[in-house]
């Protein structure tokens, strides 16, 4: 992959627009947002669970991911597709899809604490996304397939992080979903 690859963001795709966020709060973190996200920046592969979605850097230096690095993602079933470094901050980073990937959209990784509550380290997961295509669409969303995948794949990224942190989870990764269909109507769901 390269620069010449080029960007499939939300407005290409088919199909409902799906707002995902996957979070995860840590209480007695022993790493800051600041020196987590360090962490993660660091070896992104190393969160992700080899057995769902294996990440392989195409473009780039070895080391802590840079705007405009390249991953390949490798997800059981034919859910595979790449994307491209967008953002990178100190607490932040932001994937966007590239064309052939199955979703067309954003992805971002955030470490913050709580306004609420400043000794919670809050780790989420928060995409942007609609199917590349209608035949992608019915096979992820309606068989349910490539959801319950890529939900697998966050869930357990967010827990790794939150083990990462030293800290103590104050619960199982909560998912929230806001499903946009064509007609402005929002359905929300959330689970834990």
């Amino acid at each position: 992959m390269s620069d010449s690859t080029p960007e499939q963001p939300a407005s290409t795709g088919s199909g409902p627009l799906l707002e995902r966020r996957y979070f995860i709060d840590v209480q007695r973190a022993r790493h800051s947002p600041a020196q987590l996200m360090a962490e993660v920046q660091a070896d992104v592969p190393r969160f992700s669970p080899e057995a769902l979605a294996d990440f392989e850097k195409t473009t780039g230096d070895a080391g802590p991911i840079k705007t405009g690095d390249e991953f390949h993602i490798t997800i059981r079933g034919p859910w595979n597709g790449s994307v491209r470094v967008t953002d990178v901050g100190a607490t932040y980073f932001e994937f966007i899809t590239l064309e052939g990937h199955p979703e067309a959209g954003r992805i971002r990784f955030e470490a913050h604490y709580l306004d609420e509550s400043p000794d919670v380290l809050r780790f989420e997961i928060r995409s942007s996304a609609r199917s590349r295509d209608g035949l992608v669409a019915f096979a992820y969303d309606t068989l349910g397939g490539g959801k319950l995948m890529q939900e697998a794949t966050w869930v357990e990224f967010c827990r790794r992080v939150a083990a990462a942190s030293g800290g103590h989870a104050l619960a199982d990764v909560v998912v929230e979903t806001f499903r946009h269909d064509e007609a402005g109507h929002v359905q929300h769901t959330r689970h834990e």
